[in-house]
């Protein structure tokens, strides 16, 4: 009996313990738990609270390739009636698998000339494999120094964003440009330069042109019309804007994907406002975009004021740029900028440029480390396409490097944005 009772002891002891160490252990999961939830509770509250108000704070942020790696550009390349052919060899000479790209040939080109460039993209079998050549198939009438040249080059900039994927920089050029540099060239200079800069040529010295542009109202029959006609201009004149500053400059420009997200959804509604404007202001191209980047805050000191291009004009500046020539060769090449206009159709120049800068191959590609014409297959040429991230820059980065370095590094460089 005295037996029972010391083996008794022995295990209800441990038991109490046991049963104590569980009480214990069960309260302290209530508790952790009922304070993880409050915990959460108030980071979800908080959370709430700090969310934005409006969408459009969150249509600011655009995402572009990361700084560190290759940059990606979306170009536009436009053309008119009789364009058709030389399209085709800007296109290719501008080609690089890592690029997007979107062709226009407006609806003054006949049907034919249209679709014999809408086969091309489609059936060319490099562009076919990678699938980044697309043509804008529904064509806008475009109207020479009209504002269709502006809603033209919006459709292409909407296009490129909806089919493009992620590209860093938006490029317009029209059948009249032509390259000096290299892709691999271009890229690579362009790795080491910052993102959100917006090369355009601009000032807010308008001078002659408030009297000759800004105040005179035209009509682009192109807006209403599906036959083209001349601008036409009414008597009545308007005074220039008081809500906005006007700024003007070249047609022609290397944008950022950030800019022309806002010029496309326009959540302060201020480049739908100005392209209101624009809509009766003689050669808007050479206006529009100028002006709403710098009555933009988050914009106007990312400008870089240069359109990285080589044009001939008179002294001072008449309306048309020269048409470049052999002449033209040696101040073109030491100009630096990686694009030049305006050529003649089969100008000598350009077979000239294709020798001694962009080194053409058979096929009318510019080779760079992604295919190299030395190691061409005949039959299959671009079958065996190399890692499209690495490049081989030549001669024209280093040109293009001192450009660039030159403009950034300007003392003035900051009294030159939107002055």
């Amino acid at each position: 009996m005295e037996t029972n009772k010391q083996q008794r002891k022995k295990w209800f002891l441990p038991l109490v313990l046991s049963l104590l160490l569980l009480t214990l252990l069960i309260l302290f999961s209530i508790f952790v738990s009922s304070d993880s939830s409050s915990l959460l509770y108030l980071y979800r509250t908080r959370a709430r609270v700090e969310e934005p108000r409006f969408v459009e704070s969150k249509l600011r942020v655009s995402s572009t390739s990361s700084s560190e790696s290759v940059p990606r550009i979306a170009y536009l390349i436009s053309g008119s009636v009789g364009d058709g052919e030389t399209l085709k060899r800007t296109l290719k000479a501008l080609y690089h698998p890592r690029n997007q790209y979107a062709v226009h040939l407006d609806l003054e080109a006949s049907t034919q000339e249209r679709l014999e460039l809408a086969n091309f993209v489609k059936n060319e079998p490099l562009f076919t494999k990678l699938g980044n050549v697309r043509m804008v198939v529904k064509a806008n009438l475009v109207t020479y120094r009209g504002p269709t040249m502006v809603t033209n080059t919006l459709h292409a900039a909407a296009i490129l964003f909806r089919e493009g994927g992620l590209w860093d920089w938006f490029i317009n050029l029209s059948a009249s440009d032509y390259p000096l540099v290299t892709q691999d060239d271009l890229l690579h200079t362009l790795s080491s330069t910052p993102r959100h800069l917006n090369f355009i040529e601009h000032t807010s010295d308008i001078g002659w042109k408030e009297d000759q542009r800004a105040k005179p109202v035209i009509i682009d029959p192109a807006l209403y019309s599906v036959n083209k006609s001349d601008l036409f201009w009414v008597t009545e004149k308007r005074s220039v804007p008081t809500a906005y500053k006007l700024f003007t400059g070249s047609a022609w420009m290397m944008l950022s994907r950030q800019f022309v997200e806002y010029l496309l959804w326009g959540w302060d509604n201020l480049p739908r406002v100005v392209l209101m404007y624009y809509a009766n202001f003689l050669s808007s191209p050479e206006g529009y975009f100028h002006t709403v980047i710098c009555n933009a805050d988050e914009f106007r000191n990312t400008t870089v004021n240069h359109d990285l291009h080589f044009i001939s004009w008179d002294n001072p500046p008449k309306q048309h740029p020269h048409f470049l020539t052999i002449n033209n060769y040696e101040e073109m090449v030491e100009s630096n900028a990686p694009f030049a206009r305006k050529f003649g159709r089969n100008e000598q120049l350009l077979d000239k440029i294709d020798t001694e800068l962009l080194g053409r191959n058979e096929h009318g590609y510019v080779p760079g480390k992604w295919f190299d014409r030395t190691n061409s297959n005949t039959t299959k040429p671009y079958s065996a396409i190399k890692n499209i991230t690495e490049l081989k820059p030549g001669p024209g980065a280093e040109r293009l490097k001192r450009l660039i370095n030159g403009l950034l590094s300007s003392e003035d460089f900051h009294t030159k944005q939107c002055s």
